[in-house]
């Protein structure tokens, strides 16, 4: 079964609509994002805050709940927007295999685990590659790429 942890009521109606709000009027949270990705059913857009890490240069999202809606729909969209402000990245998706992810889950983590922490089954920025090897197939990442 997928790996997926649902947000709490706190979480959905009143943590990531404030952050979503504050990204939106162009302040970054430590690199909040709002995440925009057409539904795979309804071709509707879809919007969630995000956490956009720069790492070696290149951009990632990483899904720390799992399996979520979001992740769904980039898959099948092959990519979306990312908003900050009035400023819109276009963006192409490119999934990472769970071998490839190790050093990106725990820079995400070194960055994000007092926000999403709890998400990683104790799976901390300090614990083993071993440890991160493991909780990796639980974590969908994905390089941003400028959309052609």
């Amino acid at each position: 079964m997928a790996y997926y942890r649902k947000p709490d009521w706190f979480t959905q109606r009143i943590f990531n609509p404030a952050v979503a709000l504050l990204t939106r009027a162009g302040v970054s949270i430590w690199g909040s994002r709002v995440l925009r990705v057409r539904g795979r059913t309804s071709g509707e857009w879809r919007s969630h805050p995000v956490n956009l890490l720069t790492y070696e240069a290149n951009q990632y999202l990483v899904a720390p709940r799992g399996l979520t809606q979001w992740v769904r729909n980039i898959r099948v969209a092959g990519g979306g927007e990312l908003l900050l402000g009035n400023k819109v990245q276009r963006f192409k998706a490119v999934e990472i295999a769970d071998e490839k992810k190790v050093p990106i889950l725990r820079a995400y983590l070194k960055r994000w685990a007092v926000e999403v922490g709890i998400f990683f089954q104790g799976v901390r920025a300090d614990s083993s590659d071993e440890d991160l090897r493991r909780i990796a197939p639980d974590h969908p990442v994905f390089r941003v790429e400028p959309a052609g």
